[in-house]
């Protein structure tokens, strides 16, 4: 049985991740964007509701990942200010305008997290080199790498996916997602000797998880 994240973009499939078995819910909004900065009201009432981790995703608009000051300093005013609820993580990720890891912002941004655990998402897939890129990360000192191995999906960068569990070599957690479905995961968990998966379990084209889909994910 593998253990599951679900990206939610709003409460009620944070719900149903949740009362499905989910391990653990990213809590974002956007999801036109690939996901931004939740409201802080929302994510206040969801951590009365549910008790299994909430990583809460830090990023201040959709596009690239490259942010301003004044972008910058929101997100680090959105993360303090998120801290307080009593969220158990947090997601972001700031590249260069070379779209290499921004290792000074990073840095600054999980130190303000702590003693929380953060993880770098998918702006790892936008960065050029793998093995650079990852031991930049592990730098900066974030505890997961949100991946689908520099390729558009799971299926396609399963072979890197594979190098990186190997290289990391359980320095960092590896998790798998983009494109992740219950159709594919076991074949790229065998493949790629993953232990934590990603999805958002949406299977309609629509907005909310989907409970057959999260129940399958994590018995898969």
């Amino acid at each position: 049985m593998s253990k599951i994240e679900i990206a939610c973009f709003n409460p009620e499939s944070a719900i149903i991740a949740f009362e499905n078995g989910a391990d653990r819910i990213e809590l974002c909004d956007g999801l036109s964007e690939g996901g931004t900065t939740p409201n802080f009201e929302t994510t206040k009432v969801l951590r009365e509701k549910i008790n299994i981790p909430i990583f809460v995703m830090i990023r201040p608009r959709g596009g690239d990942f490259t942010y301003s000051e004044a972008e910058f300093g929101q997100m680090k005013d959105d993360l303090v200010h998120l801290k307080s609820l009593g969220v158990d993580g947090f997601v972001f990720g700031i590249l260069d305008p070379q779209d290499e890891v921004n290792i000074e912002q990073n840095k600054i941004l999980v130190e303000l997290a702590t003693p929380l655990p953060c993880t770098f998402h998918r702006a790892f897939d936008r960065a050029q080199e793998l093995e650079n890129t990852l031991e930049k990360v592990i730098e900066c000192g974030f505890k997961t790498i949100l991946t689908s191995g520099q390729k558009p999906n799971v299926s396609e960068g399963k072979e890197n996916l594979k190098k990186l569990v190997e290289l990391s070599n359980g320095r960092i957690e590896i998790l798998v997602g983009g494109g992740l479905r219950s159709s594919n995961i076991e074949e790229i968990r065998e493949l790629t000797k993953a232990n934590y998966f990603h999805s958002s379990a949406i299977t309609d084209g629509g907005a909310f998880a989907n409970a057959d889909e999260v129940v399958a994910l994590k018995n898969k």
